[in-house]
C-alpha cells in the first residue's frame, strides 16, 4: 500500500502494515447517516448543508521559529511565539446571504449589506426628458446623504429594468415614467414589497425613512 510520511509532498510506497506498522487499535468507521443517535446525548442526528464563512488557522510556531517572533518567558529563556490568525471571507458572506435571501425571481439583498439600496429607473433616458432630468436629481440627493444607490440609464423596455432590478435584488427600486410624472409622483417600490406613489419632493424622505426602517 502507499501511505503518507509524515511530511508535506511525501508518500511512501510498497508499505505492508504488518511488517512496517505497530497497530495498538482498529476501530470500524463509516459515515453517520441522518436519524442515526448522537454517541453523546442519544437524540436522532441532523445533516444540513452550511456555508463556511470564517476561518481559523493554528499556525503554531512554523512561521514565529523563521521569523525570529520570539518573547521571554518567566526563566528569562527566550522562546518562539505560538501564531493563529482569524478571518471572514467577504465573498463567501454574501454568497451566504444569497442563498439564504432569494426568491423565484432573484436576490432580495438585505437593505443592510445590499452593494446599492435604491435602483432609480427612468423610464425614458434621453437627456432632456424630465424622467431623466428628476432621475439625476434624485441621484445627486440621495448619494449626498449616503444613500448608495444605481442609476438604470439603459435604453431598454421598462419590463426589462424591472426584471433586471427583481433579479439583481436591490432592496427599493424607484421608477420614473411619464404617467406619473405628470402627477407630480414617483414609484417607489420594495423588492419584496407594494408600490407607493410618492410626490416628487417627498421620495428623498420617504427613501431615508424606508431605509431606517430597514435598520441602515
Amino acid at each position: 500500500m502507499t501511505t503518507g510520511a509524515n511530511e508535506d509532498g511525501f508518500h511512501l510506497r510498497n508499505v505492508s502494515i504488518e511488517r512496517d506498522i505497530r497497530v495498538t487499535d482498529w476501530f470500524d468507521l463509516r459515515t453517520v447517516t441522518a436519524g442515526e443517535p448522537c454517541a453523546k446525548c442519544a437524540k436522532p442526528l441532523k445533516i444540513r448543508r452550511a456555508i463556511e464563512v470564517g476561518h481559523v488557522f493554528k499556525l503554531g510556531t512554523k512561521y514565529s521559529e523563521k521569523l525570529g517572533a520570539n518573547f521571554l518567558d518567566e526563566a528569562g529563556a527566550r522562546n518562539p511565539c505560538v501564531m493563529g490568525c482569524y478571518g471572514i471571507g467577504v465573498t463567501r458572506t454574501l454568497q451566504a446571504i444569497i442563498e439564504q435571501c432569494n426568491d423565484k425571481d432573484g436576490i432580495v439583498w438585505p437593505a443592510r449589506v445590499a452593494p446599492y439600496q435604491v435602483c432609480l429607473t427612468p423610464l425614458n433616458v434621453a437627456a432632456d426628458h424630465p424622467c431623466m432630468q428628476t432621475a439625476e436629481k434624485l441621484y445627486a440627493e440621495l448619494t449626498g446623504q449616503g444613500v448608495e444607490v444605481i442609476l438604470d440609464d439603459r435604453d431598454e423596455r421598462p419590463g426589462v429594468k424591472f426584471k433586471d432590478a427583481d433579479l439583481v435584488g436591490f432592496p427599493l427600486r424607484v421608477s420614473l415614467g411619464e404617467k406619473a410624472l405628470a402627477k407630480g409622483e414617483v414609484e417607489i417600490k420594495p423588492r419584496n414589497g407594494p408600490v407607493e406613489f410618492v410626490k416628487i419632493e417627498q421620495a428623498v424622505g420617504r427613501i431615508g425613512a424606508w431605509l431606517a426602517a430597514a435598520g441602515v
